[in-house]
């Protein structure tokens, strides 16, 4: 077996702490941007009855700036004239 020296041993801890704190920061992203679909996925369906596919998928895909853009022309629009546009 080869001899792993100390500086390599830390070395390779820092690089698995590193992986974990990245894994959790795409895990909590992951996590905000289903929690901000859903809830315009409810107000939407709320308000114009069940959505398409393509709506649906367009929710569940889009980045979180983009629905939060969306939730605030939700605001705005007072559910009037809403539209999920292509980003």
């Amino acid at each position: 077996m080869r001899y792993v020296t100390s500086v390599e041993r830390l070395a390779f801890q820092r690089g698995i702490e590193l992986g974990i704190q990245q894994g959790e920061q795409i895990r909590e992203q992951r996590g905000a941007q289903k929690g901000e679909a859903r809830i315009i996925q409810r107000l939407l369906t709320k308000r114009f009855g069940p959505l398409n596919a393509e709506t649906l998928t367009r929710l569940q895909t889009s980045p979180c700036e983009q629905l939060e853009s969306w939730a605030e022309n939700l605001l705005d629009a007072g559910f009037r004239s809403f539209r999920v546009e292509r980003a």
